[in-house]
């Protein structure tokens, strides 16, 4: 079969279709894989009932089943539960916004594959632009977004060493270059896969920066403040008509419903509803509608504070706590300091074996990680860096979770000790 360009781009190899393929067939196969790779968000129970009871009051209403069912929305998404975001953005952080300035996409995914090829590829005058990463790691669902090739740049991070075992990544500015062919510039916060928070002032110099060149500065907030707030250190948020804030419904432990939050200015928001009408004809309403209620009364910040937060705070500190004692002193490992989001970013310097021969090895014993390797679009040199690190998850039952570091630890010893 002969297929365009776009059609080869996006059929070929990539880190987003290999996490998911993994995901996927390990949950199809018959062997029962400790998932410590994936995004899924953890079941919370108490959250869950929250759900469940909304939907079933949604069903027991007519008109509301219909609309969650039987109902396209308008490309820019729901009405009312832009009406009532608005309301609930303005008085947590008195950003005076109105419903203009809010668009949803079917998630977070395809809303940023929407905002960057506005912003970067190829040009009507036959320019053609890239985003700017801060630094990398970052997502690792932003790496094929773009339409065209070379399509991302990013800095270095500086490497700022906290204790014998665990590591914090800064902005180096330094390392970020914005020229003519920068379109925009983007960074998440808190970061997957790291857990990093890059501090406001970091951000409030990213701000500067992109006002001063006169592009936008793009901020993925999907694990973030408000909801679902994992963020485990001070942060403070920021928006304004040069900011694009992204939020989501997925790390509220609505994965399925795919539901993306983009906040912008007015032009932007017009333009993504346009792309929107074409791409997607209308936005699903399962999750708007699903959330409606909490949305209206501020009880998503409250169930993001008192229960989803603490449920990630407590198994991130527990998590590292078996990593220490698995790992040893002897082993040269170290963890990105936690500062929120749902993974830990383990570094193993001067590892004798790539950290994709290291997936393979802990894959075969039945433990899903991802290879570190698929996280740093826009630096394509060979940096050692690059093949050391593992992304872990640690939202499954504590048991898996425990057997999974102990089968973690030991693979990196073998390496470490026999290659």
């Amino acid at each position: 079969m002969k297929l365009s360009s776009f059609g080869n781009k996006f059929t070929s190899e990539s880190g987003i279709l290999s996490l998911m393929d993994d995901l996927g067939n390990a949950l199809a196969g018959d062997q029962d894989m400790i998932m410590m790779g994936g995004g899924n968000p953890g079941h919370i129970p108490e959250v869950e009932t929250i759900f469940k009871q909304r939907l079933e009051r949604i069903t027991e209403n007519p008109k509301e089943f219909r609309h969650l069912i039987g109902v396209y929305d308008p490309p820019q998404g729901e009405v009312e539960f832009l009406e009532n975001l608005a309301k609930l953005l303005n008085k947590e952080f008195n950003w005076n916004i109105s419903p203009r300035n809010i668009a949803l996409s079917n998630g977070s995914q395809s809303g940023f594959f929407m905002l960057f090829n506005m912003f970067a590829g190829k040009f009507d005058d036959g320019s053609h632009k890239q985003i700017q990463l801060p630094l990398a790691p970052e997502y690792i669902g932003y790496a094929d977004a773009g339409l065209s090739r070379d399509f991302f740049t990013a800095g270095h991070p500086q490497i700022d060493l906290l204790d014998e075992h665990s590591f914090k990544y800064r902005v180096d500015f330094n390392d970020i270059s914005i020229t003519e062919k920068t379109g925009a510039i983007c960074v998440s916060r808190p970061t997957n896969p790291t857990g990093n928070v890059i501090t406001d002032e970091e951000l409030h110099k990213l701000d500067q920066l992109a006002r001063q060149h006169q592009i936008p500065l793009l901020i993925d907030s999907a694990y973030g403040t408000p909801f679902p707030n994992l963020i485990f250190t001070e942060a403070n948020p920021l928006w304004n008509d040069n900011c694009v804030v992204s939020m989501s419904l997925s790390k509220l432990g609505l994965p399925a419903a795919r539901t993306g939050i983009i906040i912008a200015n007015e032009e932007i928001i017009n333009a993504l509803s346009s792309i929107n009408a074409i791409v997607n004809l209308s936005t699903g309403s399962f999750g708007a509608v699903l959330t409606q209620d909490l949305v209206r009364s501020g009880d998503i910040i409250n169930i993001s504070r008192d229960l989803i937060r603490p449920y990630y705070q407590q198994k991130v500190y527990q998590t590292i706590e078996w990593f220490e004692q698995a790992m040893g002193n002897q082993t040269p490992y170290f963890i990105h300091k936690p500062e929120g989001a749902m993974f830990l970013w383990l570094w193993f310097k001067d590892l004798p074996i790539t950290s994709l021969e290291l997936y393979e090895r802990l894959k075969d014993r039945g433990v899903l990680v991802v290879s570190g390797h698929y996280f740093f679009p826009g630096i394509e040199e060979d940096w050692r860096h690059k093949q050391e690190c593992i992304r872990v998850t640690y939202s499954q039952s504590e048991d898996k979770v425990r057997t999974g570091v102990e089968i973690i630890a030991e693979e990196v010893q073998r390496a470490y000790s026999h290659g």
